[in-house]
């Protein structure tokens, strides 16, 4: 009776659940595969427009890793304030790549880009309770419109994966590139049917094995660059000298980091809402916090801002382990790949078509992890339908239309060039308006309202004989004589 009674506490909340150490270390590996090109993707693209040299690239690189891994620690183990305790995988946001790059381009350099954020965390470090106030604002139809437009703006994503990860490339879009994307993606179906829980669990992991071994065989695989570089190495402090500090560019970084709160918020809420687990203004300020120190801390290793990635809910919408133990395991790998570039340099060789044909798949269930959250929502007599529609049709302009806003302000293009943090903005202002602020709204209020829901009992269906219809309004039976029709008050 006492080791029951021990068990449901321990499981008391699905996210609690420990696992065998080797299988949760296999589902944490999984969780870095899936998310290690796009961990890499914003210190390749700074380091570049900074004039590094390989090296000095190697190096952002391997920062990002370890502080990554630090910060997923932080967040899903957690400490008094900080930590969500949530499934969620911490590594350098993508949202603020351009602002980055403009700060680099300016003249300011790295060490300008390090200064800006540390000090834009530490403002949102502050600001954090106050986004974890808004909890009641997001309701299903904020939350839905903002999880389906998450899944659906990693798509992009997936697709530039499965066509070689490099659009410059004269060979992007091949059929061999499309060709292993497919088959990794039909790899991943065919695992998930097979009836054995743990083969069915890591099928994403599997896949991309399988999916790498057969590129290797067919020589799209290039595993020649895994023995350039040390086997060991320890992150430098300050390695690109110490963070200045420009008005500009921390104005810049600001905003920067009130849509990577944005951000990071939807995301707690959706991987809350895909394990079934209770996420309050609490819990999402202690994630926030998390977030933001994270980001404080990680300039000095040679790392960017922290947020939660996306890509891994859609992991743990697919795979259905819940667990935040296994997403702390996957810190742990990413630190020990921030500590073994060797390491690294053997994941970055698996080919973007094998990670895009898997990533169908994750970030596809992402979307629909949204849209059964849509399901939910009363559509009768208000203005949900244009809150959901609004949200997902402004979300999908940047995709759509890259560069839509290539016209407008900087602060503008930061927050609306990111699907995510749009929809979200565009869900929450018209939650308020039409959920909230409801003085003036009429009761029908538009021809996107939907109609009141009709039903009829079972006993009055039962009622009726062959031929019977309804003609003008009034029941007549097969010869055309009316039926009379009473009230349920008589």
């Amino acid at each position: 009776m006492k080791r029951t009674a021990r068990t449901t506490e321990t499981y008391a909340r699905p996210e609690d659940e420990r696992l065998p150490i080797g299988i949760t270390f296999a589902y944490g590996l999984q969780h870095v595969l899936t998310m290690y090109g796009g961990i890499i993707a914003p210190p390749l693209i700074i380091g570049s427009a900074a004039g590094l040299g390989q090296a000095e690239i190697g190096v952002l690189i391997t920062a990002c890793l370890f502080v990554g891994g630090l910060a997923t620690i932080l967040q899903t183990v957690g400490v008094k304030w900080f930590g969500s305790q949530l499934p969620l995988v911490q590594g350098v946001s993508f949202s603020g790549v351009a602002t980055m790059g403009a700060i680099v381009m300016s003249g300011g350099g790295l060490p300008a880009v390090f200064g800006s954020v540390i000090v834009a965390s530490l403002i949102g470090l502050l600001i954090a309770p106050v986004f974890a106030t808004v909890i009641r604002f997001f309701p299903p139809v904020v939350t839905g419109s903002v999880i389906t437009t998450i899944g659906l703006t990693l798509i992009p994503v997936a697709a530039m994966w499965a066509q070689g990860g490099n659009p410059a490339a004269d060979d992007y879009g091949s059929p061999e590139y499309l060709g292993l994307a497919g088959l990794t993606f039909l790899i991943v179906l065919a695992l998930s049917k097979i009836g054995i829980g743990a083969v069915s669990r890591l099928s994403i992991l599997l896949a991309i094995v399988v999916g790498t071994i057969v590129a290797a065989i067919i020589g799209i695989a290039d595993f020649s660059g895994v023995g350039d570089g040390p086997i060991f190495a320890l992150p430098t402090p300050f390695a690109f000298g110490l963070p200045t500090f420009e008005i500009a560019a921390i104005i810049s970084m600001l905003i920067v980091i009130l849509v990577t709160l944005t951000e990071t918020t939807a995301d707690i809420l959706a991987v809350g809402e895909i394990i079934g687990t209770k996420v309050d203004s609490k819990r999402i300020a202690a994630g926030l916090r998390a977030d933001m120190i994270s980001s404080a801390v990680s300039p000095i290793f040679g790392s960017f801002t922290q947020s939660a990635f996306a890509q891994n809910v859609g992991l743990v919408a697919i795979t259905g382990v819940k667990s935040r133990f296994v997403v702390t395991a996957g810190g742990v790998v990413l630190v020990v790949l921030g500590l073994l570039p060797v390491l690294g340099r053997v994941v970055a060789a698996v080919p973007p078509p094998v990670l895009g044909g898997a990533g169908i798949v994750l970030f596809g269930s992402v979307a629909a992890s949204g849209i059964r959250t849509l399901a939910k929502v009363d559509y009768r007599g208000n203005m949900n339908l244009v809150i959901v529609a609004s949200a997902i049709g402004i979300g999908m302009l940047p995709i759509a239309a890259p560069g839509i806003y290539h016209g407008m302000p900087e602060w503008f293009r930061i927050i609306f060039d990111s699907g995510i943090s749009s929809a979200a903005v565009v869900a929450i202002l018209l939650n308020l308006l039409f959920n909230h602020l409801t003085f003036g709204t009429p009761k029908r209020p538009s021809v996107f309202s939907a109609a009141p829901t009709r039903s009829i009992r079972i006993d009055q269906i039962e009622a009726l004989e062959e031929g019977d219809a309804y003609v003008g309004g009034k029941l007549v039976d097969a010869d055309g004589n009316e039926v009379a029709v009473e009230r349920s008050d008589h």
